[in-house]
Formats: structure tokens, sequence, C-alpha cells
């Protein structure tokens, strides 16, 4: 056949020779159109495509806080010795500024407070940190409640705390860093190529040494203490809350940072070594207050900030 020319002096031989071309293609559309293989539709599936990857960027987390600096420092503890002043090793005091050994919770109840919201009238407290005998308090305090390490279906179910209950996490009598009632975790602030430990870990300057503790989320439904201080709660069992403490409630957990970096040389807590780090929560939350932030925040799994609204 002639090379056709770029154009034809008229345009009968080039359709004559593109009818069997066009035939090919539509029986091929045809064929691939009735296989399902065709191109999405743009009302449908492609719409469902290009959402994919913003659903794929969705972070879902159940979460509120309070941010609670610094209050006072006392050798009390109303929880563990509770009307004994002195009688305890020396703790540093968060959110509430009345706290003593003979704190209940009306004295804490519309109390001063140093968190944010300052609706949050709790009480937090822990040993004291020293350096070379000299006590170091953290520049940085926040106090999570969290819908994690249970199921969703349990997060839905998460109750407020109920007011007054009082919780003792870790062990101020710990025996070192195999023992598994200690619970905390010491890292820098940062820094994450320094692994964790239940001891002082030593922190590149510039940085701060943290200190994290997860309370247990499963109340008993029925104590707001124990005598240990510790038997009226659990720590969830395979995502769940055992049989034995059935109500799930918001996880707590306790970030301090101290402005503390370099050898852990000198460095003390007023129980111990830092695998005695332990926490104490003696809850007096407003019940509204408590009940609208678990319900917005931890049940619907949305982070919310200070405020309580999602952020």
């Amino acid at each position: 056949m002639p090379k056709a020319s770029p154009r034809p002096p008229t345009d009968r031989p080039l359709r004559r020779r593109a009818w069997p071309t066009a035939l090919a293609a539509l029986a091929l559309l045809c064929a691939t159109l009735f296989s399902g293989a065709g191109a999405p539709r743009p009302d449908a599936d492609s719409t469902a495509l290009d959402a994919a990857p913003q659903a794929a960027q969705v972070v879902r987390v159940a979460e509120f806080l309070a941010e609670c600096p610094y209050s006072h420092r006392l050798p009390d503890d109303p929880i563990v010795f509770p009307g004994l002043p002195g009688a305890s090793h020396m703790h540093s005091f968060f959110g509430s500024r009345v706290t003593n050994a003979h704190t209940d919770v009306t004295d804490l109840l519309g109390s001063s407070s140093t968190c944010a919201p300052a609706v949050d009238t709790s009480s937090y407290w822990v040993p004291t940190l020293y350096r070379d005998g000299q006590p170091v308090e953290p520049t940085g305090t926040t106090f999570y409640y969290l819908g994690e390490g249970v199921r969703d279906d349990v997060i839905q179910r998460i109750r407020p705390f109920p007011q007054g209950l009082r919780i003792v996490a870790g062990n101020a009598k710990s025996t070192g860093v195999n023992d598994p009632t200690s619970i905390a975790r010491w890292s820098c602030l940062h820094h994450g190529e320094v692994n964790p430990s239940k001891d002082f870990v030593t922190c590149p300057a510039g940085s701060m040494l943290e200190s994290y503790l997860d309370f247990p989320q499963c109340w008993d439904g029925r104590n707001l203490d124990s005598a240990d201080h510790k038997s009226h709660m659990s720590y969830p069992v395979n995502g769940a809350c055992p049989a034995s403490h059935p109500v799930p409630v918001p996880k707590l957990r306790q970030v301090l940072r101290y402005p503390v970096s370099g050898s852990t040389q000198g460095l003390r807590l007023a129980s111990g070594p830092g695998y005695t780090m332990h926490g104490d929560f003696f809850n007096a939350w407003p019940e509204n207050e408590l009940a609208r932030r678990v319900t917005t925040c931890i049940n619907a799994i949305v982070k919310c900030g200070a405020d309580g609204n999602p952020s």
C-alpha cells in the first residue's frame, strides 16, 4: 500500500481505512466495561479512591488532659497516712493547693488549683526528686486521661471516675528494676535513642529527664479506696476489664519533665532509687464536667485539649 500523505486529498479513503480500527476499539471498550475493569465512575468509585489517602491519615485518639504545675512540698500523704502529718517521705504536690495529711474530698472540691483547667481541683503527688540533696521540681506536669489500652467497644463504655476515688500506682518499696511492681519509666525529652528504663537515665545536654506512669483503668464499682490503695483497681487484661473489676474508667497517665540532664550521680527520690517512682491521685473533678469530657473525648474517641473540646 502506498504511504499516506500527511494531508489526504479527500476524506473518503481515510474513513474507509479507519473503520477496522474504530470497530476494534469499540469492541475493546465494550469488553472492558462489561468485565468490570473499566475506569471508575466519577460520581462513585473515583470519589472513594480520592478519599482513601485522607482516611488513612485520620488519627483516632481518646484523650483529654490537665496541665497541673507544681504546688507545694510536704512530708504528708492523705491516702497512705491520712491524718498523720510528717509520717511520709517528702512529696511534691500538683493540682489542689490545699492538700495535706488531713485532706478529704470535701476539702479538695472547689479549692484553688494550679491546673489548667482550674475546674480540676484533684490532687496529684509523687515522691520529691533530689539532686545532691537539693529538691528538683518538674517544669512540665501533664496528666492525660486516655481511652487506650482497651478495645474500642470497651472505650465506648468508659465511665467517669467516681468523686473521691483514690489510686496509688507504682511501688515506693520496689526492690529493683526487675521488680514487676515497679512500673514507672524514665526517658529523655526529644531523645528517643536513649532507651527508657525503670531507673534514672543519662540525658544529653539540653534535654530533660522524663517520668511516665500509667494508673490502672478498671474499677471494682464499689470502693473508693482499699487497704493497700490498689486492690479496688486493676489493669486491663486482653483489652478488657476483668470480671473482678468490671467498670472501665479513663487511664490516667502522669508525665513529668524535670530540668535535669547529664550524669545520674546524685539523683534520688524521697522514696529511694528511680525504680521506686510512684504516683497518687485523689479525684476531685466536678462530676458533670468530668462526665462531659469522658463522653465528648473518650467515648467518642476524639483528641481533646485542656478545655475538654476537640483539638
